[in-house]
This record gives structure tokens, C-alpha cells and sequence, in this order.
């Protein structure tokens, strides 16, 4: 009896030193224990702003389309092949007060109509309700006043609203989101207004557009390729794994 109780004790050690080897073990492995490593996720990925590099403005107001700043910022804010920044991409509102888009998500602007750098492009967003953005002076001003200073002026979707307010691309091509042609040509008829049921793109001078929505990016890509070439559009849309986006039915 005395011989079967050690034999279990003996077991019984054996066991609960095996399984403390093991959580030992295990512990290290998922790396638990105090470290000196930074927990810190946000400092690597802040774009610092170089005076030297062209600067691409991103328009927001509240019911911004989200995809329409999205997408610029998207194409922009990639990196070169050999990971280096070529790019300011700089989002501005009227106040610094968060924007909600219309999807809901809230975006917190990096300069006000105040503050805002000397910007290479600007990107003139939309929304489902524009009126409030075209009666809103603070607002066409800011567009008009960037326009002087820009090389290229972007608007997509019902951006081309605001742009028509300005009345800065009068007598200059422009196209919309489906549907809004004839309202667009009617309220602005400088503009020369494409038929949104075939033109998805257009360009004139320092002016584009496009129809919105993931069209923004067109419109994003066109500009990159103009202002970094066509190998490092090439490499941006590898990137955004643009080409599984066009072929997803095979």
C-alpha cells in the first residue's frame, strides 16, 4: 500500500512539474512577460509635412462622401518603391471641429480654411445635399482663393457644384455623378458640362473630375501619374491590389 501511495506522489510531481515546464514555456512563447519594447502604433505611421514636397489638399465638410477623401488620400499616401514620402496629403475644413461624413464615421481636420498650407491640388468632395456646402460663402471662397495658387483642381462627383459656384472653370469641361448632368449645365451654363451617362473622367487644363464614388480613385490615379509618372501609378495600383478590384468575377 506504502509502495503504491510513493509510486503516486512520484506521478503526481512528475506531472505538475511537466505541466509548470510547459506554462513556462507557453508563457514565453506568446511573449507575456515585461518587455522594453514601445507599445506606442501611432508615432510610425504620422506623415511628417516637408515644406519641399507638393502638398494635396483634401476638402471635408459634414455629409462629406467619405470615399471621395478616402480614395485621394489613399493614392497619395503611398510611398515610393523605395519607401520614401513623396507627398503632403493635408485634409482642411472650415473649422477644427470633427467632420462626420455621411457613412457616419467622424474625421478630424488637419487645418482650417484659416491655417491651410500652400497646396499643389486641391480635391472638392461631395455630398447627397449640397446646397448647404454651395450657400455656404466661406466655403466657395476658400475654393476660389486656393484655385489661384494651385496647379491642379480636382472635383468629383457633386463637387462640380462648388466648382460651378466659383466660377473658376468656366468654359472648361466638367462631368458629374450620374444623373446630375443637365441640372449642373442648367444652373451653371459657363461650364461645359459632360454626359455623366458616358464620361466617367474628364480633363481640362488644371481642371478634372469624375462621376464620384470609387471613380474618385480615376481621378486620384490620373493626377498621380501626372505629377510621379507612369511607374509609380503602376506601383500604386499594385499597392491597392487595383487589379484583383477589375478582375474579382474570374
Amino acid at each position: 500500500m506504502k509502495t503504491h501511495f510513493k509510486l503516486l506522489m512520484m506521478s503526481l510531481v512528475a506531472v505538475i512539474g511537466c505541466n509548470t515546464d510547459k506554462s513556462k514555456s507557453h508563457t514565453n512563447a506568446w511573449n507575456l512577460q515585461p518587455t522594453n519594447v514601445s507599445l506606442d502604433t501611432l508615432t510610425k505611421h504620422l506623415k511628417p509635412f516637408k515644406k519641399e514636397l507638393p502638398t494635396i489638399g483634401l476638402l471635408m465638410f459634414n455629409g462629406v462622401l467619405q470615399t471621395e477623401v478616402i480614395a485621394t488620400s489613399d493614392v497619395f499616401a503611398k510611398p515610393s518603391i523605395d519607401g520614401k514620402q513623396l507627398f503632403n496629403v493635408v485634409t482642411i475644413a472650415e473649422t477644427n471641429s470633427p467632420i462626420t461624413t455621411e457613412e457616419g464615421m467622424r474625421f478630424f481636420p488637419d487645418y482650417t480654411f484659416e491655417n491651410c498650407p500652400r497646396l499643389t491640388a486641391l480635391f472638392v468632395p461631395s455630398a447627397y445635399d449640397m446646397y448647404a456646402q454651395v450657400h455656404n460663402d466661406k466655403v466657395v471662397d476658400f475654393i476660389r482663393e486656393k484655385n489661384n495658387e494651385t496647379l491642379y483642381t480636382v472635383s468629383n462627383c457633386a463637387g462640380a457644384q462648388l466648382i460651378g459656384k466659383t466660377g473658376i472653370a468656366d468654359g472648361h469641361k466638367i462631368v458629374t455623378w450620374i444623373g446630375g448632368g443637365n441640372q449642373l449645365q442648367k444652373d451653371y451654363p459657363k461650364l461645359k458640362v459632360q454626359n455623366d451617362s458616358l464620361v466617367t473622367f474628364v480633363e481640362d487644363g488644371k481642371f478634372s473630375s469624375s462621376n464620384g464614388n470609387l471613380a474618385s480613385y480615376i481621378s486620384a490615379l490620373s493626377l498621380l501619374e501626372k505629377m510621379a509618372g507612369h511607374e509609380h501609378r503602376k506601383f500604386v495600383e499594385g499597392y491597392l491590389y487595383l487589379d484583383r478590384l477589375q478582375n474579382w468575377k474570374d
